[in-house]
């Protein structure tokens, strides 16, 4: 029995940032092996942003000094730098390790311990790692310091040693302990080889629960993978299941074997099968032992593997996702790339009783980023009824003023930023919009250009949102790092528990964020507090997390509000966590009793409680608006230009 879902790829170009730290440990008997595995290193290394150490141990004869082995140690790194020259490796950092042991694997080992060793690649060919490494029975392996990556190479491979060949791969997935390892070499090499994975599930016997684990545990990640465009569901014999896909594919990426193996604490039933009985390369990952410091439960065990295969790609997502304002400093450089894609952008500022500050947030944008570079092509105040100078202030200085209560009043008006954010997608032009607070005090240019780098850069991103270090003031004193309490108190702890792929969004609820129009204008917006995590939901289920990017935009000063407010912005936050919820599981949460919230009011010698109502109302998608269309010259039929149902 054998289902199969397939998928449409989107091929993307992943733009990593530099990470330092991960050392990749490659131990090399012969140029045949270094040609073979060193791509294998190089991509993963390039992956975990890490390096690659090349290892070569000269055995010396037991009971003879090591200092015979000298001349051999000289004679290698000469050997493998030359190499390594003739190679090109300028966009990994690579080192070399010669050590002189009695033993091959003792020198491995050593040097896994002394250079803390975070990933050992291994060559495998037959019964043995080569004929200088010696047979694959080595005790360590069976519960090894790091994890380790076996490869062994196909016929094809070994005759060409070229894997710009391989185009398929599978990968099986049963949920043991070294799948998440599995995943993420599977998908690395994908990526850099512009193949395709099948994602193989096996169950034997057929269980209900099996199937509904895997759904789970594993469809939140791979919904999340490009490179993966197949999922094959089989009943029966493992061995024989993966034997019957490999033949289309020319990679097989598994896991070590957890039971019934052989001494060597890696080989089992399953892998000798495979391996004897296919033509495809084959890759085998076994994740490190782990630390045992306190007892751990078997159901804690479980739940730790169910959550692995999500962070391999949460984590993926915040290295390469993950940017700095300082990378977009050049913004004659962001000018040239935005005329060679023939874009516009436009900057909404939302305002309400900004008049200290709205003044020196239009000057000093307009400056930097209109009339010294043409990077914004218009700046428009979207007012939410300011009864201070905010608007005058504004029009001033030569900015456009809306006031969102009178823009296409035919549907109303509702309170909040929302609501001011939704309406000015009617109002800018630009095919990028960006907004920005006006309630920032520290004001410069990198809280606009910063947002817009990665849009720039990169078109299969979306939606950029913004963090920085947000100093509260207590008194006369600023407590670094002391804001964004609904933040860490409200808006994370929720994503971590019901939306984990954005789990690695730093502040989800910052009022720095740009989109592509073609993106914004197909989600709905909340019109109040929970805006921003609605826009965030909404973008994760219509376009993907690879579709967001957050920057860093180092500091941000402004007016910090009292507890009250902040309760209140929370019990508007949950509402649309709850909502989002109802919609994914077509279910009914929230009545409409629980939109109200009792607020506890202090005054002299007495306290109180005040109801409130806090609606996060829902708009829809501009896109379906008739005005909307017919001012952006768009066709009447919108039926499948919306990501998700939504409701006003």
């Amino acid at each position: 029995m054998r289902t199969e879902v397939r998928r449409t790829k989107a091929r993307h170009t992943w733009e990593i940032q530099p990470r330092h730290g991960y050392r990749i440990l490659l131990p090399l008997g012969s140029r045949e092996e270094a040609e073979i595995l060193l791509p294998v290193a190089r991509t993963l290394a390039k992956t975990y942003q890490g390096q690659v150490i090349l290892l070569h141990v000269v055995a010396v004869p037991e009971g003879r000094p090591l200092s015979e082995g000298a001349a051999e140690a000289s004679r290698v790194r000469q050997q493998i730098d030359e190499f390594l020259s003739q190679k090109g490796m300028s966009d990994v950092p690579v080192r070399t390790v010669v050590r002189v042991a009695h033993e091959i694997w003792e020198g491995i080992w050593e040097t896994v311990r002394q250079e803390n060793i975070d990933m050992l690649i291994l060559g495998w060919s037959s019964d043995t790692l080569s004929p200088v490494l010696g047979p694959l029975e080595d005790p360590r392996l069976a519960n090894p310091p790091c994890d380790v990556v076996i490869v062994r190479p196909g016929e094809q491979l070994r005759q060409e040693q070229d894997w710009s060949n391989i185009k398929r791969i599978l990968l099986p997935i049963r949920g043991g302990p070294h799948a998440s390892l599995s995943l993420a070499v599977a998908d690395a090499l994908a990526d850099a080889l512009q193949a395709d994975i099948t994602i193989l599930h096996v169950s034997e016997p057929p269980r209900y629960e099996d199937a509904e684990q895997f759904q789970s545990t594993w469809a939140p990640a791979l919904h999340q993978l490009d490179s993966v465009t197949r999922t094959i569901t089989a009943v029966g014999d493992v061995a024989t299941a993966i034997l019957r896909e490999a033949s289309d594919h020319e990679l097989i990426v598994m896991g070590a074997s957890v039971r019934r193996v052989d001494p060597d604490g890696w080989i089992g039933p399953i892998l000798r099968e495979v391996t004897r009985n296919t033509r495809a390369s084959v890759i085998v990952t076994k994740e490190r032992a782990p630390e045992v410091t306190t007892y751990i439960t078997k159901e804690q065990e479980e739940r730790a593997h169910i959550e692995k295969p999500l962070t391999v790609i949460v984590n993926k997502w915040f290295a390469e996702n993950t940017f700095h304002s300082r990378e977009f400093e050049e913004i004659e450089r962001l000018v040239e790339l935005k005329e060679e894609q023939g874009l516009t952008i436009s900057l909404g500022l939302p305002a309400l009783n900004e008049e200290e500050t709205v003044g020196n947030v239009i000057q000093t944008v307009k400056s930097a980023l209109m009339e010294r570079f043409p990077l914004l092509d218009e700046i428009v105040l979207i007012d939410s009824g300011s009864v201070d100078y905010t608007r005058e202030i504004a029009a001033d200085l030569g900015i456009p003023v809306y006031i969102h209560q009178e823009v296409l009043t035919q549907y109303g008006a509702y309170h909040g930023k929302g609501e001011a954010l939704w309406k000015s997608l009617y109002i800018l032009n630009g095919d990028i919009i960006a907004w920005i607070d006006t309630d920032i005090k520290n004001i410069h240019p990198r809280f606009v250009y910063g947002i817009l780098g990665p849009l720039l850069k990169n078109p299969r991103i979306m939606y950029v949102k913004g963090f920085y270090r947000r100093p509260l003031r207590q008194g006369n004193k600023l407590v670094a790092g002391g804001g964004g309490r609904v933040t860490e108190l409200t808006a994370r702890p929720l994503l971590n528990l019901f939306f984990p792929e954005l789990s690695g969004l730093i502040q989800p609820l910052s009022g720095e964020y740009a989109g592509r129009r073609s993106a914004l204008e197909r989600l709905p917006f909340f019109t109040g507090y929970g805006v921003e995590t609605g826009l965030l939901i909404d973008m994760l289920e219509g376009f993907g997390l690879h579709a967001i990017a957050q920057v860093d935009l180092l500091e941000r000063v402004h007016h910090n509000q009292p507890l009250q407010a902040l309760s209140k912005m929370a019990f508007a936050i949950i509402q649309v966590v709850i909502r989002r919820l109802e919609d994914r599981h077509k279910i009914r949460l929230l009545a409409d009793i629980n939109k109200t919230m009792n607020l506890i009011r202090y005054e002299p010698n007495r306290y109180y409680l005040e109801t409130v109502e806090i609606i996060e109302r829902e708009r829809p998608p501009m896109i379906t608006l008739p005005e909307y269309r017919q001012k952006r010259g768009l066709p009447d039929d919108v039926e499948d230009c919306v990501p998700r149902a939504s409701t006003t």
